[in-house]
């Protein structure tokens, strides 16, 4: 397997569990901002559900990213692996989408940074 596979999903790993836990960690700090940041935004009033569904997804994501680094060392098989891509896709995806909304184009930006490594994952992959 291509140490590159595994490189990526270490960094999927590490962004979407550190990201995980901090909204656990400060769960009404994040929503206070985030209520501000969306305030001109469609999603205005669905802040706490967006921010839900975005942390269920981050959990998601690490965890498929480890089980796959998990599973290639154990027996060469990347099924995790990609799942591991295709939800990290789909939360980057809807990360990218808020900030849209939001018109923080800078962030939009910054999203995208991660998106690249993750579309290179699954092109790797599928």
């Amino acid at each position: 397997m291509t140490p590159a596979i595994i490189i990526i999903l270490i960094f999927l790993a590490i962004t979407f569990i550190q990201s995980g836990y901090d909204k656990v960690a400060d769960w009404k700090g994040n929503v206070e901002w985030l209520k501000g940041h969306f305030s001109q935004s469609v999603i205005k009033n669905q802040v706490p559900a967006a921010l839900l569904l975005v942390l269920i997804l981050e959990i998601v994501a690490g965890a498929f990213s480890v089980i796959g680094i998990i599973q290639i060392f154990m027996n060469d098989d990347t099924e995790f692996a990609g799942y591991a891509a295709i939800v990290s896709s789909a939360t980057l995806l809807l990360l990218l989408l808020g900030q849209r909304l939001a018109k923080d184009y800078d962030g939009a930006r910054t999203i995208v940074i991660y998106f690249i490594p993750t579309v290179m994952l699954l092109n790797w992959l599928y």
